[in-house]
């Protein structure tokens, strides 16, 4: 019985042999034209039944000789005359091959420059370099969104939790919720982001169960002081824990065009020697730099010192003048419209922050009473001011005084009698009589 194939149908062997003999014979001639051999083991001789439908087909009839042998195809050789000989039956030219890979140049489009599109392309090289970390954000308020939103669009798995359900808004982004934190623990989240108010810091971290966590999980604050959750992080999680103090010195107010070249603080309080944990902690602190922001590595301490300066002054002053209700005017001039600014600014965060700021930062009290301190002394010198031109007007009347435009600050009210020119009218002036 002859051979069948799988259908159970006869197999023609003659076929077979054919089909053979003619692949070995487009194997050799590919070596003949590619000069991998000199001298070709056939002759090549026009077959008499294919001359009719191609004038090019010839037959490769074997010359025996036994002291000449054919190298053996490479892999890469032998596929090529294989695709040729499939897809171009007859001895047909191959059209040429094209061919594609990911970082192969291509024509830049008419409506981008090249350096643009260098640029995107390098940076899409380094989003795949770029390690994903799964990263849990404690506390999805606003500022917590904030940070989510970047964290998203840079390729990491964002989860949530905050005590407030905003599982929509975190659908939305792109993230996951959960209610519970005992849920969110058992993720097991490489980063947990705490983005808390500084008020309930403390009370937010002692309800999660970072028993559930592995023992070396990174945990990271973004709040505004840092003295304060250094210390409690430290005292409150496990010595196997991994601490990273940061301070994004902005907000959605002041970067929502972007975080390039905005500064980012932050300070190395406690990373293992083990080499995948400091690069879990340089790639969370490579989502801030990819963003342009300024790095400033910093000590907690430092921070505070120059925090109560920069931030809570500003906030300060910001909320007096929203005690005034200042207004904008006609005739603003560009330092009143610089205040309104700063009062839009500071007003639209919560007064919890600002509280914070006060209580959780040693520096803030001594920098209340300098601004007290600079306040009267401001005014004490205005005052004084005021007292020595009065007393010219009044211990000095004899004399004329120095400047005339003295006299119109206090002119009307020191002749209150009628008796112009009186001096005993000066006098009874000057009490109020």
């Amino acid at each position: 019985m002859g051979r069948v194939n799988k259908l159970g149908q006869p197999i023609n062997t003659g076929d077979l042999g054919h089909s053979h003999s003619r692949r070995r014979r487009l194997v050799c001639l590919f070596l003949l034209e590619r000069k991998i051999i000199r001298s070709p083991p056939f002759r090549l001789v026009a077959h008499p039944e294919e001359s009719m439908a191609a004038s090019s087909s010839v037959r490769l009839h074997h010359q025996p000789s036994p002291s000449l042998r054919l190298p053996a195809p490479t892999n890469h050789q032998f596929l090529a005359a294989r695709c040729r000989w499939r897809g171009h039956p007859g001895g047909a030219a191959a059209p040429p091959l094209r061919l594609r890979a990911t970082g192969a140049a291509q024509p830049f489009d008419s409506s981008e420059s090249p350096p643009r599109a260098v640029e995107l392309e390098k940076r899409e090289d380094q989003q795949q370099q770029q390690p994903r970390l799964k990263i849990a954000v404690v506390g999805f308020g606003n500022y917590g969104q904030f940070l989510a939103r970047t964290l998203v669009a840079q390729g990491h798995t964002v989860l949530a939790h905050s005590r407030s359900d905003y599982s929509a808004v975190a659908a939305a982004l792109g993230a996951r919720f959960f209610p519970d934190p005992h849920d969110l623990c058992e993720c097991h989240p490489d980063v947990v982001l705490l983005a808390t108010s500084i008020l309930s810091a403390e009370a937010v971290l002692r309800s999660l169960p970072v028993h559930r966590l592995r023992r070396n999980t990174l945990f990271v604050d973004v709040l505004s002081v840092k003295e304060f959750p250094k210390n409690l992080l430290l005292s409150s999680l496990p010595p196997d824990f991994d601490v990273i103090c940061t301070h994004p010195m902005f907000g959605p107010e002041s970067a929502r065009d972007g975080w390039d070249g905005l500064p980012f603080v932050f300070d190395k309080v406690r990373v293992g020697d083990c080499p995948a944990r400091r690069a879990r902690a340089e790639a969370f602190l490579n989502i801030f730099e990819r963003e342009g922001c300024r790095m400033v590595e910093m000590s907690c301490a430092e921070h505070d010192a120059h925090a109560a300066e920069t931030q809570f002054l500003t906030h300060t002053v910001g909320r007096m003048l929203a005690m005034l209700e200042l207004r904008s005017t006609p005739i603003n001039t560009k330092g009143y419209e610089t205040l309104l600014r700063l009062v839009d600014n500071t007003c639209s965060d919560s007064f919890d922050l600002y509280n914070g700021l006060f209580m959780y930062n040693k520096n803030s009290t001594e920098l209340l009473n300098r601004l007290e301190w600079a306040m009267d002394s401001v005014k004490k010198r205005l005052f004084d001011g005021l007292h020595d031109v009065l007393r010219r007007q009044l211990f000095d009347f004899e004399g004329s005084p120095a400047d005339p435009a003295e006299l119109l600050v206090v002119g009307g009210d020191l002749y209150t009698d009628g008796d112009e020119g009186d001096a005993d009218a000066v006098d009874g002036g000057s009490r109020g009589e």
